[in-house]
């Protein structure tokens, strides 16, 4: 069965343009451009003034879905390309006293749980990790780069062998942000 038209509207503010020609579409705003590939053979951009649409026809369910989430990703990349992405991440340790540095695009773990081996978490793409005291500071316009490089920390700092309710050591997310 399928669905005659589906049209999804997003506000583009001031300052910020689409160029949705192509099936790459590129936004750039005060904090620098985004680019993403978009296609689909029953699904197409429309551009008027400040509005951006999302026109869907003779679409399935699936199809359906895949207009939203494509809105998802448009709405968070226009949100990035003005405002920014920002985590915060707070390094815990009561045993053992972990050293974080950052090391051109890898953040070094040093002595997690006394380990002799160095940690090594990727940093995604071109965001910024900034590290002040315990707390890890991880900025992009990128929201998948930014959530992946918090990830990366967090998931290499899991404990594995020890009881996790007495050695609750690691590096955790606190916040969640724009990043002006």
């Amino acid at each position: 069965m399928f669905l005659k038209q589906i049209v999804h509207v997003l506000e583009v503010p001031e300052g910020v343009s689409v160029d949705s020609s192509t099936s790459d579409v590129k936004i750039t705003g005060p904090r620098g451009d985004l680019s993403r590939h978009f296609k689909h053979a029953s699904m197409k951009f429309e551009q008027e003034d400040n509005k951006l649409k999302i026109i869907g026809s003779k679409i399935r369910k699936k199809e359906k879905a895949l207009i939203g989430t494509w809105k998802a990703h448009l709405a968070n990349m226009i949100k990035g390309v003005n405002q920014g992405f920002k985590y915060e991440m707070k390094i815990v340790f009561a045993h053992f006293p972990m050293k974080v540095v950052v090391k051109g695009n890898i953040v070094a773990i040093d002595n997690f749980l006394g380990e002799k081996d160095t940690r090594k978490s990727a940093i995604v793409g071109a965001t910024k990790v900034k590290i002040k005291g315990d707390i890890i500071t991880i900025e992009g316009n990128n929201i998948e780069e930014v959530g992946q490089t918090a990830g990366n920390l967090e998931k290499n700092t899991i404990v594995k062998g020890r009881d996790t309710r007495v050695f609750q050591d690691g590096i955790y997310t606190i916040s969640k942000g724009v990043a002006q």
